[in-house]
């Protein structure tokens, strides 16, 4: 009888045990279910037993004590016992930057709010990378390099204090919020449009490309412009098994989620935010990062919300390591630059994308791929399905070529000649964009539906757009392609064109409607133009003279 009960228990404790572990596998299954290329499942970072609480090392709640060397001791606490469990109970900590450690899990409780000085001083320059160049910059409030190991969960919030390092400009502010910031302190530029935090900032930002100033090469001279080199809020580089699982990362100095030589990176449960006029106010940069997972998240902030990079021009080539095996589902971005960008920093290239089920309301522009002559690196093998976006003010979807340069586009309604734009030789330096799928894209409202433009040398290559809605006000513009397929698109457009087409080769338009009682047509003008199959469509075609006879299926 004894023996029959011990065995009733082992069967009811395998079960038990099959259940959970069934639990678990369901949760990976979602996460990897249709991923259109093989990965490794991304590995969880292990974290010991061992648990301590912030205000065991003497942390003052409040916000008005610092509580740096108390987050210092808590850690080298746990590391010396293998690693742990910070707790950070509800309250306002007050500190200046954070060094993390190997095998150290930071739980910020509900109610926990983490809030980083607003001195200066605290943050002293360090050897880094910031939009894909190696620089000098501050040190981020949340640093670590070369660590294992690292998470940081609960619902507690993270902010930056990025308002005391952040330039402004009055048009982004109403009459009150500008009032408040010139009366803090600071200084205006000579046209009195922007507002900087400090004399040495003004003096840092004169000359500076993209935040970065390229012309400056010792510590000394970084040392000079220390207010200008503001930091990301959390960067952790070279590392392995990252985890963000639950809290709020706010109101950062310059980017607020910078994952660098990432190799497993998970991105979960987590809301992302700055205020909407956050210059350079990115929500999550992931550069250079192999295995990823970012799912079931939110974003409202200043810039690009899920960016995808992997270096800048000779850097990033040289660095030489792409951004792969990346899963983005279950997001949602509300105010932005972009929803998901890819570059324009991509030198070393990104490869084997996956972006599902992701939602985009306000943002500026869609998805968003963006890259230049200069930057070299391989696009490829992206997978796009089941994006819905609203009110989107410019371009819904977009790969564009000609990131801060000049486009034939561009030249045209200037009133250059095309005929007279030189081609610029195919070498490292050219980026390329191939082999790419976008489908099942609802699109109510933006200003233009698609605009696909890449370079005479180097056209964007093998891009299929499928099963389409889309209500804007101009609908395609393909500049530069070759091998474009748009299958079973419902066209709602306001303009007179719904599409406009220029040096496009290989192109086939199949299932395309237009709303009834339109005028729209398409229009296809000069350049190198062949094999363009607009069989069974109704609507008008306008083809240029400069267009080959022959070059055009109708």
């Amino acid at each position: 009888m004894k023996t029959n009960r011990i065995n009733h228990l082992c069967v009811a404790l395998t079960c038990f045990a099959l259940s959970f572990n069934t639990t678990i596998a369901q949760k990976s299954a979602d996460t990897y279910k249709n991923i259109e290329f093989k990965m490794s499942e991304v590995q969880e970072p292990i974290i010991p037993q061992n648990s301590v609480n912030i205000k065991d090392f003497g942390a003052i709640n409040g916000g008005y004590v610092l509580n740096t060397k108390a987050f210092a001791d808590a850690i080298d606490a746990l590391s010396k016992k293998g690693g742990g469990k910070l707790i950070i109970p509800p309250g306002i900590w007050l500190t200046g930057p954070i060094i993390l450690k190997s095998n150290i899990e930071l739980y910020a409780e509900t109610g926990a709010l983490i809030k980083f000085s607003t001195d200066k001083s605290l943050y002293p320059i360090i050897e880094t990378s910031f939009e894909g160049l190696n620089t000098w910059r501050c040190i981020s409030p949340i640093y670590g390099k070369n660590l294992e190991n690292v998470a940081f969960t609960g619902n507690g919030v993270w902010d930056g204090s990025g308002e005391a390092w952040r330039q402004v400009k009055k048009s982004k502010l109403t009459d009150e919020q500008w009032k408040k910031f010139v009366a803090s302190g600071g200084v205006l530029n000579e046209k009195k449009d922007s507002w900087y935090p400090s004399e040495q900032y003004l003096k840092g930002a004169k000359g500076a490309d993209q935040n970065v100033r390229p012309d400056l090469k010792t510590k000394e001279d970084f040392e000079a412009i220390h207010d200008f080199l503001r930091p990301v809020l959390v960067s952790i580089q070279n590392s392995k098994r990252v985890m963000f699982d639950g809290p709020v990362f706010q109101n950062s100095p310059a980017w607020n989620i910078h994952p660098l030589l990432i190799e497993d990176l998970i991105v979960r449960n987590v809301t992302v935010r700055n205020p909407w006029f956050s210059q350079n106010g990115d929500g999550l940069d992931v550069e250079s990062c192999k295995n990823v997972v970012i799912e079931n998240s939110s974003f409202d902030v200043g810039d690009d919300a899920i960016c995808i990079k992997s270096g800048k021009d000779k850097d990033g080539r040289d660095r030489g390591v792409p951004c792969e095996n990346i899963i983005v589902k279950n997001n949602i971005v509300y105010h932005g630059h972009g929803g998901v960008t890819v570059g324009s920093e991509m030198s070393g290239g990104v490869k084997n994308l996956h972006v599902s089920n992701c939602t985009f309301m306000g943002t500026d522009v869609g998805l968003r791929f963006k890259s230049t002559r200069g930057r070299g690196g391989v696009v490829e093998n992206i997978f796009i399905s089941d994006v819905f976006m609203t009110d989107i003010p410019s371009q819904a979807i977009s790969f564009d070529l000609y990131y801060g340069g000049k486009s034939i586009a561009e030249t045209l309604a200037e009133g250059g000649n095309t005929v007279t734009t030189k081609l610029v030789p195919v070498n490292e330096e050219t980026p390329q964009f191939k082999n790419i799928s976008i489908k099942n894209i609802t699109i109510r409202g933006a200003q233009q539906a698609v605009f696909l433009q890449g370079l005479p040398e180097m056209n964007l290559e093998n891009i299929e757009i499928s099963n389409l809605i889309a209500k804007s006000q101009k609908g395609f513009s393909i500049i530069d392609a070759n091998g474009i397929k748009i299958n079973n698109a419902k066209l709602d457009i306001e303009a007179k064109n719904a599409f406009e087409m220029y040096n496009v080769q290989n192109l086939s338009l199949k299932s395309v409607e237009f709303n009834p009682g339109s005028a729209n047509t398409i229009t296809i003008d000069g350049g190198v133009t062949k094999n363009i199959d607009l069989s069974g469509l109704s609507k008008t075609t306008t083809v240029g003279k400069d267009v080959p006879k022959k070059a055009v299926k109708f």
